[in-house]
């Protein structure tokens, strides 16, 4: 082995370089948030063949001192931290002091600046390249702020260069970044062009109106149209943002976006949490759409574990997922029908409140808001569910709401002619999903309301609505306990075992008593009794995995919630069941009422609306 020797600034700079400056968009991310960290309200990007012959990002800031301009291309130079107390409370973008250096390292850098307080009446220059790393100053005329022109990056390092895509893919990337940092700074302009093309102009977002436009740009129309607006407070958090709509999901996780303190991060715990919320409403396989913001205080989150800044640590890392599940967990279940009527999903669906939001499967659930004596069939309601004594010991049973095959009344027909009649009235009132006009092979219900026509899948709602409500007996029922008769032994490794022995209380309220018998092994003496014929061992483990990696675990929940779902599922209405017209506005109106009643206990959409515009269209009427 050759002796120790102390490496060259130049070569100390290009391995800095190699964890910071991975690639073009690299390069924009940080001079991006060295603007916005200087006070830049107007952000220009200027792009050339994919950034590998120029990058150029001119802000309007605070500028650069003359004193400071070659001290700025240093490596560890910055104004954003001075003591370690600075470090345990990041408030800016950047403040490593590297991102410079290291950029300078392995392309040809200039950078022209007038500070915003200074006698020079112009700006000045500093330029600087991968070879010698010798700033040179110089003066120049340029406005208040800063101007970072990159040219020729990696010439000075052939192998980095081969590793970058073509030219398209490589703008793709910067593209991508300018849009991230775009959402996370409404209050800031950004302009992009490419090879002397406009791509983006995207003004200041000030009012709700601006900064959905701005989503809408970044994100697509069809985002902001099947998304619901979230703003929730607790425990010293804020979650605000925008959560798209079940029905609205992705093949791939390609539209998540999730800041922290207006940082965009890229976090397991963070995605774990939201993919919980979505659990009971998703289809398999397919994810969701998010634009989310996290206010925290910022000693309470490590934004310095990786030289990119796109992971964080988190101090209280199980209030934080706990607070994310909670929150988009009442979010989602508080999206109704009529919300879909309000213009869009978001307008009337704002879960909005303050204090720590609780996560329960409560609330309105069998009260729709108004008065359903007005809707024909409204009284004639699915009823309650029956009570369930002995639900941890013996099959929740299926209440059954209909009488099929009853001959209607002369009253439930006056009631269907009345609101048929109030369909045609100008002022009378009409619930969202309106009103019951025919059954169409026995699957589907056809109604209509004041916008147009409703299809619903009765079996996918009825399933909804009949999981829902034994969810609810569950929640309100006492958590019924089973003891094995001969203890289960598992197992375990050396970190789980003590696991279970400092978390001993957090396991009996999931219903779990868990002994540690051994250094690597436990024993299982009793469960929740509804669980009782899963896979023990196997549920055990999970939890612990979810305990180690996340603080918390809701698989016994979600065991139950599975179990429920099965037989609500083969509880509900089947395919070929003739229904009369009380009976499917009744399911009507229960659906109005009860939360996720969008989609099935499978993710399956339960209802589509076409408006009466859509219908014209396909008949060409009017034109």
């Amino acid at each position: 082995m050759p002796r120790i020797n102390l490496l060259s600034q130049r070569l100390a700079n290009q391995i800095a370089a190699g964890e910071v400056v991975e690639r073009p968009a690299s390069v924009v991310k940080e001079l991006i948030e060295n603007s916005l960290d200087a006070g830049a309200t107007r952000i220009e990007i200027d792009v050339e063949q994919g950034g590998v012959k120029l990058l150029r990002i001119k802000d309007n800031g605070q500028g650069i001192h003359k004193e400071d301009l070659a001290l700025a291309l240093s490596r560890h130079a910055t104004s954003k931290i001075a003591e370690l107390e600075d470090l345990e409370a990041i408030a800016s973008l950047g403040f490593r002091g590297e991102a410079l250096a290291s950029i300078s390292s392995v392309s040809r850098l200039s950078m022209v600046s007038k500070a915003e307080i200074g006698d020079d009446a112009s700006g000045w220059r500093v330029e600087a390249e991968g070879q010698d790393m010798n700033a040179r100053l110089s003066p120049a005329v340029h406005g208040q702020g800063t101007t970072v022109e990159v040219r020729d990056l990696f010439f000075n390092t052939p192998a980095r260069k081969k590793f970058l895509k073509t030219e398209k893919t490589e703008f793709s990337r910067i593209d991508e970044i300018v849009k991230r940092i775009a959402l996370s700074r409404f209050d800031a302009q950004f302009n992009l062009n490419h090879n002397q093309r406009a791509i983006h102009n995207l003004l200041p977002a000030k009012s709700e109106q601006e900064k959905q436009r701005r989503v809408g740009l970044v994100c697509g129309p069809s985002f902001v149209e099947n998304s619901v607006r979230v703003d929730l407070e607790g425990a010293g958090l804020r979650l605000s943002g925008w959560v798209s709509l079940p029905t609205f999901s992705r093949s791939q996780a390609d539209l998540q976006y999730f800041y922290v303190n207006g940082r965009i991060i890229r976090d397991k715990l963070v995605t774990h949490a939201i993919k919980q919320a979505y659990r009971d409403v998703l289809f398999h396989g397919r994810h969701p759409a998010y634009v989310l913001y996290l206010e925290c205080d910022p000693s309470t989150v490590d934004v310095n574990v990786h030289p990119t800044k796109h992971e964080v640590r988190f101090r209280e890392g199980r209030l934080i997922h706990d607070f994310l599940f909670s929150s988009l967990h009442k979010a989602l279940a508080q999206v109704k029908p009529a919300d879909h009527f309000d213009g869009s999903a978001m307008a009337g669906s704002a879960a909005t409140s303050s204090g720590s939001p609780s996560d329960n499967y409560g609330g309105s659930v069998g009260q729709f808001v108004g008065n359903n004596s007005n809707y024909a069939g409204g009284q004639a309601g699915l009823g309650n569910i029956e009570q369930q004594s002995h639900l941890g010991l013996t099959e929740p049973r299926v209440p059954s709401y209909y009488n099929y095959g009853s001959t209607p009344s002369p009253a439930a027909i006056q009631n269907q002619l009345q609101s048929l009649e109030q369909l045609s009235g100008e002022n009378s009132e009409v619930p969202p999903l309106g009103y019951a006009v025919a059954q169409i092979h026995g699957i589907y219900i056809l109604a209509q309301n004041k916008e147009g026509l409703i299809t619903v899948d009765m079996h996918a709602a009825h399933e909804r609505i009949t999981y829902e409500r034994m969810k609810l007996a569950c929640l309100n029922e006492e958590l019924v306990m089973q003891p094995l008769l001969v203890p289960l032994s598992i197992a375990v490794s050396a970190s789980e075992a003590d696991c279970v022995e400092s978390k001993h209380q957090d396991f009996k309220k999931l219903g779990i008593v868990l002994e540690k018998v051994a250094e690597e092994s436990v024993v299982v003496r009793q469960i929740p009794s509804i669980l009782r014929n899963s896979n023990v061992e196997q549920m055990i483990r999970d939890v612990l995995s979810d305990v180690l990696e996340y603080g918390s675990s809701d698989r016994i929940q979600a065991h139950q919630d599975e179990l429920l779902s099965t037989m609500a599922c083969h509880g509900s209405v089947r395919a070929n069941r003739q229904l009369t017209i009380p009976e499917m506005n009744s399911l009507l109106r229960d659906m109005e009422a009860t939360e996720r009643s969008g989609q099935c206990n499978h993710g399956r959409p339960t209802w589509v609306f076409q408006s009466l515009d859509a219908l014209d269209k396909l008949f060409l009427r009017g034109q």
